[in-house]
């Protein structure tokens, strides 16, 4: 059976001053009539039923998602006291499928891409299905065709085809590469032997555990002691327990890139991880002098910017190019485009200049 597994972490600060520790994008409305969280959710139907979707989020966040989902059961909702990354987060849901169904198998997705059309979407995901089913020791990711020599994604080596389901390749992994500089970037694409990590996987939980037993025993032994206490009072105890003496490390480092049976599908939707404000911009249409705008905005002689008023005030504009200005929750950011990358770093100092209050 098929369970879907929505990592929902993060610490607010690629979309601050709008997005806050309690508030990541994915629980906000940044594209379209719902949150990040509720189209992934969404777009997983009627595959995957409520009562087989879990999501992993922040203790900070727990309430806020619970309250998003009200079709989920309350607990399918799982609180992380302290970030551990993606192997811990996916070590942890493997084990509750396992008890809830020794032979089900799981979808692993970030809860904050922007994917279309949600029925191509499924479509990928049941070709994923049909490898897993015919091989369960297989570990399926998916990977997104490059339209350019993007810096700021990992990528995924593809190697011999091993077959075609319904007109979606899957071949072989021959290695992940990390996030290359720009030459190197121009070669992947020019190669056309490599496809963007979308950060989506499908595989048998019981076969990500033997995996990460496999390449983690120290990671695997702890999630194991875990794993006892699932579905008892005392759950939360325990993960609050073990949790913060956890590795730290992704899935991709601490499984993909050392297991042998990996194989990639290239998915045949349209696909935006939405990383930051200017990626929200490829989302939004543009005004005559190619700005994105959302709000009570009055743009005079700007061009090349995204001005985004949150809070219902007025923010005008004059002679400006190529610059961010979010107005949100009584805090405004104003930059240029070309320094986003920055905004993490300049956010994770606001408490220590005494400013905790907008996290």
């Amino acid at each position: 059976m098929l369970h879907a597994i929505i990592m929902a972490g993060g610490s607010g600060t690629r979309f601050w001053p709008r997005s806050r520790r309690d508030r990541p994008k994915q629980l906000l409305r940044l594209h379209g009539d719902a949150t990040m969280l509720q189209q992934t959710v969404a777009r997983l139907h009627p595959l995957v039923a409520p009562e087989r979707i879990v999501v992993v989020t922040g203790a900070d966040q727990a309430a806020a998602t619970r309250e998003q989902l009200p079709e989920l059961p309350a607990g399918n909702v799982v609180a992380e006291p302290c970030p551990r990354d993606t192997a811990a987060c996916v070590g942890l849901a493997a084990w509750i499928v396992r008890k809830r169904d020794p032979q089900g198998t799981m979808v692993v997705t970030p809860a904050d891409h922007v994917i279309a059309p949600d029925s191509a979407f499924r479509d990928t995901l049941k070709a994923g299905l049909s490898v897993v089913d015919a091989d369960p020791t297989a570990l399926v990711t998916f990977g997104i065709r490059p339209t350019r020599p993007e810096t700021g994604y990992g990528y995924i080596e593809r190697g011999e085809l091993i077959e075609t389901i319904d007109g979606i390749p899957v071949n072989r992994v021959v290695q992940f590469r990390e996030k290359p500089d720009r030459q190197t970037a121009e070669e992947f694409l020019a190669s056309g032997r490599f496809a963007w990590n979308s950060g989506l996987f499908l595989w048998r939980a019981g076969t990500i555990l033997d995996e990460l037993e496999r390449h983690r025993p120290d990671l695997a032994s702890a999630l194991a002691r875990v794993a006892e206490s699932l579905g008892t009072p005392d759950e939360a105890a325990a993960i609050a327990r073990e949790y913060p003496s956890l590795p730290k490390a992704p899935i991709d480092k601490a499984v993909m890139e050392k297991a042998a049976n990996v194989r990639v599908l290239e998915v045949r939707y349209d696909w935006n991880d939405v990383g930051d404000w200017r990626s929200l911009a490829t989302l939004l249409p543009l005004d005559a002098q190619g700005n994105a705008i959302q709000g009570d905005v009055l743009a005079k002689d700007t061009r090349n910017s995204i001005v985004i008023s949150d809070d219902g005030g007025l923010i005008a504009t004059l002679g400006l190019d190529d610059v961010v200005i979010v107005q949100s929750g009584k805090a405004t950011l104003v930059a240029r485009r070309g320094q986003l990358d920055q905004l993490k770093g300049l956010v994770e100092g606001l408490e220590e200049k005494g400013h905790g209050a907008y996290l």
